[in-house]
């Protein structure tokens, strides 16, 4: 059976699907399920992240899932900074080599708070293209329902056409127009989703702490159910982004540009249409001593 021989891939109506919604689907034509998940490691005083596939394989992943490396695939390597966002020919031929082509429907999972599998939802978002969804709750709340997992390794499956991508730079901002938001010289609001303790400066490993002026803070791992590990309801997640909804553009970072992607995830789900995405985030910002950074809640 060749592509064109399939049927219609499954409908995305929103950028997220849930547990059961999956279920249902699951195993269904041009469908492509992907393990986007990324685990931060602590040895010998040193911190940093490792891609999540030896979990992948050895815990087990969503059957049928393909795994995505977003530390070295679906980042520049030689970008200035850790996640960097990847050039359009390097998106493209990861994209293509996960199994997707432009009538793929793309559900991306992790097993953190979401905050991977929404930067890859982002990057195909920002590479014009809508026909992907993040899983609310990721791998824990499947698990957790006790539904099927499977071990090993899963081999994509090569596409006959390959992904095509069409930019959309509006999804992303340069530190040039933050500062511009900063000191009022441009519209906009300023998301930041670090953790509480690292937006008011009493911890975190960048040299210099706190966050950029003017924002709020939406920390990623608040966003969802302790529990459930599901997004929280619409009104709760309403009051906590109440101060920037409704104005013209808002403007999500973190510390690399990952917890913000969450963010950018429930902005949109609330029907926010001009949202962007600060790529170098607090790593680009509080590299130059002149930018201001605030230091209490």
């Amino acid at each position: 059976m060749t592509t064109t021989d399939l049927a219609p891939a499954p409908l995305l109506a929103e950028p997220i699907v849930s547990t059961q919604w999956l279920a249902d689907h699951l195993g269904s034509d041009r469908l492509l399920v992907v393990d986007a998940s990324v685990v931060p490691y602590a040895h010998e005083g040193r911190s940093g992240y490792v891609t999540g596939h030896e979990n992948y394989i050895v815990t087990g992943h969503i059957p049928g899932a393909v795994f995505a490396d977003l530390i070295e695939e679906f980042s520049d390597p030689e970008g200035a900074h850790p996640f960097t966002r990847p050039g359009l020919a390097r998106f493209q031929a990861a994209a293509t080599a996960l199994g997707v082509d432009n009538s793929t429907a793309v559900v991306v999972y992790d097993s953190g708070v979401g905050q991977w599998a929404s930067r890859l939802w982002w990057l195909f978002r920002a590479f014009g293209y809508d026909r992907v969804a993040v899983l609310d709750g990721g791998l824990q709340k499947w698990t957790a329902e006790e539904r099927a997992i499977e071990l090993g390794h899963v081999e994509p499956r090569p596409t006959d056409a390959g992904f095509v991508a069409t930019e959309r730079p509006e999804l992303w901002v340069t530190t040039a127009e933050v500062e511009a938001i900063v000191d009022g010289s441009a519209p906009g609001s300023l998301v930041c989703a670090v953790p509480p303790k690292e937006f008011s400066g009493e911890a975190g490993s960048r040299p210099r702490p706190g966050h950029i002026p003017g924002s709020i803070s939406a920390p990623a791992g608040r966003l969802v159910d302790r529990t459930s590990n599901a997004l929280l309801p619409e009104s709760a997640l309403r009051d906590t982004f109440a101060p920037v909804l409704g104005g013209e553009r808002v403007v999500a970072y973190c510390g690399a540009g990952i917890a913000a992607a969450a963010g950018a995830l429930a902005l949109t789900l609330l029907g926010e249409r001009s949202v962007a995405l600060y790529d170098g985030s607090l790593n680009e910002w509080t590299a130059d001593e002149r930018r201001p950074l605030v230091t209490s809640a």
